[in-house]
């Protein structure tokens, strides 16, 4: 595998809205100058509620690599009960950043060696007008923060075209508000 991909494993529930966050990341990091952007939604029969995942790669260079990713360099988790439900860090390689939508403080999650990012997104959305559950933009800012991948107005605007017709203004300020307030530990 070549090192200058980085590989994005996001975990989340039937209609949270993994596969949209990871495809406005998507289109943020090309129009940041990512070469590479590959991004492999996983559908099945899933019903509502029930974990799914998706995968992004990206990188400075062309990606002719089209394999399931097995060994992510970070995963997102869209809801912090999955962690009871799915091993979301299997795989995942020595350093690698966890970034988790929950409540609790970035101390209560210890994954040896792995650094930790977590926003309590579910309650930043409501805070900027979305209703109840709509977490997929604000874990958008908590990865622009814990990665440093893409810049958050990049992911800002590119929240905002993606929902032109659905609160373009509370989703970019969902995310926004889970930058600002995004704990980061561990390694």
């Amino acid at each position: 595998m070549r090192k200058d991909i980085i590989e994005i494993r996001w975990h989340g529930r039937g209609g949270q809205g993994a596969i949209t966050a990871a495809k406005i990341v998507a289109n943020a990091a090309f129009i940041s100058g990512y070469k590479g952007v590959v991004m492999a939604p996983t559908f099945g029969t899933e019903r509502r509620g029930a974990p799914i995942s998706t995968s992004l790669k990206i990188s400075r260079d062309k990606i002719y690599d089209l394999s399931p990713i097995t060994t992510p360099d970070m995963v997102v988790v869209l809801d912090h009960t999955l962690l009871d439900e799915v091993n979301v860090v299997a795989g995942l390689k020595d350093n690698g950043l966890v970034i988790i939508n929950s409540p609790r403080p970035v101390a209560e999650y210890d994954f040896a060696g792995m650094k930790v990012a977590v926003s309590d997104v579910t309650k930043h959305g409501v805070a900027a007008g979305l209703p109840p559950g709509v977490v997929n933009s604000g874990i958008i800012g908590v990865f622009a923060k814990a990665s440093g991948l893409v810049d958050i107005d990049v992911l800002m605007q590119a929240i905002e075209d993606e929902f032109s017709g659905k609160k373009p203004r509370q989703n970019a300020e969902a995310a926004r508000i889970a930058y600002d307030n995004t704990a980061i530990g561990g390694a």
